[in-house]
C-alpha cells in the first residue's frame, strides 16, 4: 500500500505528526470553549484527546486515509454559545442531544446515504470545495498569526506589526515558502519547528515549566448525555438535535471531498472507500457523545499532513497516537502557539487553493454556485454555509442554462434541505 501511493513510513510518521502539531490547538480550545457553558475543563481536555484519537485510529485503519478527525470547531461554538448558554439548556441536555445526533449520524452512514450525497456532487463544485477549503484555513491562518485582524470601518484589515508575536507569522511564513519552492521534503514542518525555536530563543513562547503532567479525570463528563436522553422531549431539542446533524453532516462531507482532491484521491468524481472513511467519523461522534464533547468530524488541518506527502492510514494512526500521548504531555503543546501553525495553514492554503484552475469558469452556470462556495466558506467562517450557498445556486443556474436534466436527483433533494438548514440555522441565531 505505502509503495503504490508512492510514500515511505518515515515520510508517513512526519505527515501524522505534522497534522497533530497543526490541530493540536484544538486540545486547549475545546475545553475552554466547552467550559463557557459549564463542562468541567479538565474532563472535556481528556475526552477531547480519547475522542480525536479514537477517530484517527479508525480512519487509518478501516478507511486507509490520511485524514484525522477530532471535535470540529464552529459546531462547539454552537454547543456551548447558542444552546446552553443562549437557549439555557442544561449542558447535560446539550450532550444527550449530540449522542441522538451521533446515532441518526451512524444510521444514515450504514445505509449509504451520506455516501450517495458526497458522490452527487458534480465534479467541479467538488473543486471549489476544496479551494474555498483552503481560502477558509488560509484566512484562520492569517488571523491566528495576526497577520489580518477585524476592523470596524473594513470588517477585516491588516494587523499590528507593533505586536511582536506577529513577527514570528512573518518569519515562518517566509522560511516556509522558501522550503516549498525549494522542494524541501517536509517544508511545512521544519518551518513550525524552526519558528517554535525561534520564539522560545526570543521569549515570545514561554517555556514550559514541566515536561509530563497526569490526564485529566473524565468522572464529570463520561454518559452524562446517555443519562440524559430523556431530556429530548421538545421542539426546540429536535431542532438542536439536527442542527448538530447538519452542520457535522455537511462540514464532514466538504471536508472530505476536499482533502480526497488535494491528495489525488478520487476516481471518476467519487471517493474511494467513502463509506467505510464516513463510518470512521461517526463512530468518533458517537463515543466523543459518551466521553464528553461536541460533535467529532474530519479535520481540515488534515491538508497540512497531505501536503508534507501523507497518503495511507499510517498518517492518521500516527495523528491518533500523538492524541493519546498528549494528553500526558499538555505542558508541552503550549509550545505550539498560534503563530507557529498559522504559516503552515496559509500554505496550504495555496497548496488547496489550485484546484481553482480545474474549476469551469468560463461557464456561468458552474461558475456562479462555484464562486459562491469559493469565496462563501471564508467569509462565513464555515464550510456548511459556503457548501450551501453553492449547492442553493446551481441547480437554479443549471436550470437557467437549460441543462437541468445533467442534475444529479439528488441535488435538487439537497435544495431543499440546504434551504431548510439555512433557515434553522437562522432561527437559532
Amino acid at each position: 500500500m505505502i509503495d503504490e501511493l508512492n510514500t515511505t513510513v518515515p515520510r508517513e510518521i512526519l505527515a501524522g505528526f505534522t497534522t497533530f502539531i497543526s490541530m493540536a490547538y484544538i486540545l486547549f480550545v475545546n475545553p475552554s470553549v466547552l467550559g463557557a457553558a459549564g463542562v468541567d475543563k479538565g474532563a472535556v481536555f481528556t475526552a477531547t484527546a480519547l475522542a480525536s484519537a479514537i477517530g484517527c485510529l479508525l480512519m487509518g485503519v478501516l478507511a486507509r486515509y490520511p485524514i484525522a478527525t477530532a471535535p470540529a470547531l464552529g459546531i462547539n461554538a454552537f454547543f456551548a454559545y447558542s444552546v446552553v448558554i443562549g437557549m439555557k439548556v442544561p449542558w447535560q441536555t446539550a450532550f444527550a442531544g449530540v449522542f441522538v445526533a451521533a446515532l441518526i449520524f451512524l444510521v444514515i452512514t450504514i445505509f449509504h446515504l451520506r455516501e450517495m450525497i458526497i458522490n452527487a456532487i458534480p465534479a467541479d463544485l467538488k473543486f471549489a470545495i476544496s479551494s474555498g477549503i483552503g481560502l477558509f484555513i488560509a484566512f484562520i491562518g492569517l488571523h491566528d498569526g495576526g497577520l489580518i485582524a477585524a476592523n470596524k470601518a473594513t470588517v477585516v484589515g491588516l494587523g499590528s506589526f507593533s505586536t511582536p508575536t506577529t513577527w514570528l507569522t512573518i518569519f515562518g511564513l517566509l522560511l516556509t515558502s522558501v522550503l516549498m519552492v525549494m522542494r524541501v521534503p517536509g517544508g511545512i514542518f521544519i518551518g513550525m519547528l524552526a519558528t517554535s525555536v525561534l520564539g522560545l530563543l526570543t521569549g515570545l513562547i514561554a517555556l514550559p515549566h514541566q515536561l509530563l503532567a497526569p490526564a485529566p479525570s473524565l468522572a464529570p463528563t463520561f454518559g452524562v448525555g446517555i443519562k440524559h436522553i430523556g431530556d429530548i422531549n421538545s421542539v426546540q431539542m429536535w431542532v438542536v438535535v439536527l442542527t448538530f446533524l447538519l452542520v457535522t453532516f455537511f462540514d464532514t462531507a466538504g471536508t472530505l471531498v476536499g482533502l480526497a482532491q488535494q491528495a489525488g484521491f478520487m476516481k471518476n468524481n467519487e471517493m474511494p472507500r467513502v463509506g467505510k472513511a464516513l463510518m470512521s467519523d461517526s463512530t468518533a461522534m458517537l463515543a466523543g457523545s459518551v466521553l464528553g464533547t461536541s460533535p467529532v468530524g474530519a479535520y481540515v488541518e488534515s491538508s497540512a499532513g497531505i501536503a508534507v506527502g501523507g497518503r495511507t492510514g499510517l498518517t492518521a494512526i500516527t495523528t491518533g497516537v500523538m492524541f493519546v500521548l498528549g494528553m500526558f504531555f499538555s505542558p508541552l503543546l503550549t509550545v505550539v502557539t498560534p503563530q507557529v501553525t498559522a504559516p503552515a495553514l496559509i500554505i496550504v492554503g495555496v497548496l488547496m487553493a489550485q484546484n481553482m484552475a480545474k474549476v469551469a469558469w468560463t461557464k456561468m452556470e458552474i461558475a456562479i454556485p462555484a464562486f459562491l462556495i469559493v469565496l462563501g466558506m471564508p467569509l462565513t467562517y464555515s464550510i456548511s454555509d459556503g457548501l450551501a450557498l453553492g449547492v442553493i445556486t446551481y441547480p437554479i443556474t443549471m436550470i437557467a442554462a437549460k441543462r437541468g436534466k445533467e442534475v444529479h436527483p439528488l441535488m435538487y433533494v439537497l435544495f431543499f434541505v440546504f434551504i431548510g438548514f439555512m433557515w434553522i440555522l437562522n432561527v437559532n441565531h
